[in-house]
């Protein structure tokens, strides 16, 4: 299990809280108003961005009364304090390098808050560029395949070829048990584009049968760090779970291999 793209199932084997309901609202609205204001548009067929994070409130169930605020505060129709986007970097336990992005209407408060994190668990902030260098920006989408509950093994290989024929740099199995109630819907797939296909990709993996989940844009991780013990494999992903409670922050990224025997 590594990084970003695991994180999620990481947490259910650990029994790791999920974030609380109006946390989340609060998380997903600001990345709404951040969407709208920097692509200048309330609209999301006009606006990628912010049809990307749409589809992540509808998800939560977000109440379409919340959307809307957050979209006509991003375009300045309401008063309020002003958001702007925040992104820090560093070294967690086992020297496994984090990326932090989160979005704020106080740098300086969100910037202790983070160091404070960093500086208690073993870690330490870096400097700009210090790990942005050991990550690829790209486009990341979840994938169910055309039939999962009777597809073989041959059948996903197929499946997998397919994805990387209509022009994904690479496809990765995954592990969708958390969304589905039948135990033999399971796999489907990890598909990363460049960042700037990703909308293009994922109407293109649509039309070819396939069911997108979702899709966002990713720091994933060019070089692995493994973790080998189970002390150090539980502080990292205490750390990974202590920066995501946090307020202001919106993803964690980190380059952590994680032997699946050691999360349970």
């Amino acid at each position: 299990m590594s990084g970003h793209s695991k994180w999620s199932t990481i947490k259910r084997a650990k029994g790791v809280a999920d974030i609380k309901r109006g946390q989340t609202f609060t998380k997903v609205a600001n990345a709404i108003t951040i969407a709208a204001k920097l692509g200048g548009s309330g609209d999301p067929e006009a606006n990628p961005r912010l049809r990307m994070i749409m589809d992540t409130a509808r998800a939560v169930n977000m109440p379409k009364e919340n959307i809307q605020r957050a979209i006509d505060r991003g375009l300045g129709k309401l008063p309020g304090q002003t958001l702007e986007e925040v992104l820090y970097e560093g070294f967690g336990p086992g020297s496994v390098a984090f990326i932090v992005e989160g979005v704020t209407d106080n740098k300086l408060r969100t910037l202790q808050e983070v160091k404070n994190i960093f500086e208690k668990n073993g870690g330490s902030l870096a400097g700009q560029g210090s790990v942005l260098y050991m990550f690829e920006r790209c486009g990341e989408l979840r994938v169910k395949g055309k039939g999962l509950a009777s597809r073989s093994e041959g059948s996903m290989e197929d499946e997998m070829l397919e994805l990387i024929d209509l022009g994904s740099k690479d496809v990765e199995s995954f592990d969708f048990a958390q969304d589905f109630a039948d135990a033999q819907e399971k796999q489907g797939y990890l598909v990363y584009v460049e960042g700037s296909e990703l909308n293009t990709m994922g109407t293109k993996i649509t039309q070819a049968g396939f069911g997108v989940e979702s899709q966002e844009l990713v720091y994933k991780p060019l070089n692995m760090v493994e973790i080998t013990d189970k002390e150090t494999a539980e502080k990292v992903l205490d750390f990974a779970g202590k920066l995501e409670e946090l307020d202001d922050v919106q993803k964690v990224y980190a380059n952590f291999d994680i032997p699946e025997d050691l999360v349970q």
